[in-house]
């Protein structure tokens, strides 16, 4: 009978524009973790989350099948997608390009996780200085 913990990660995405911000539905993070096997190897185990929400929510569980063996280490969640076309420039806004390390957490004790909360996460329309010629200033 395994008793650990499943780890769970919960964040928003949204996209900036100017000074408002708006939730993105359909976007995606990615949560990667560095892990130890039983002889000691170290690999990498990424999972990807839903889509977000309406709200911009997402949710990812890294499980433990097939990772009963496998002891996790450092995991940091990252920006994978968005799927809107007007905002889908990633930022590194609470390191979402980078990686946001997994720190604090609380117990879910009905879903046996520890859930990690991480961002908000932004993406943002082009850059200004990746405009193309269309500004005729």
């Amino acid at each position: 009978m395994n008793n650990r913990l499943s780890i769970a990660v919960q964040g928003l995405v949204l996209c900036k524009t100017g000074s408002k911000y708006y939730p993105i539905q359909g976007a995606s993070a990615t949560i990667t973790c560095k892990a130890v096997d039983e002889v000691g190897a170290e690999r990498t185990v990424s999972i990807c989350s839903k889509a977000t929400d309406a709200k911009g929510y997402f949710f990812a569980t890294l499980s433990d099948q097939g990772r009963d063996k496998l002891k996790l280490k450092e995991c940091k969640a990252y920006l994978k997608s968005s799927p809107l076309e007007s905002c889908n420039v990633p930022t590194n806004v609470n390191k979402a390009i980078e990686g946001a390390l997994l720190s604090a957490f609380r117990v879910l004790k009905e879903k046996k996780a520890k859930l990690y909360s991480v961002g908000p996460f932004f993406y943002t329309s082009q850059s200004k200085l990746a405009a193309s010629p269309q500004y005729g200033y």
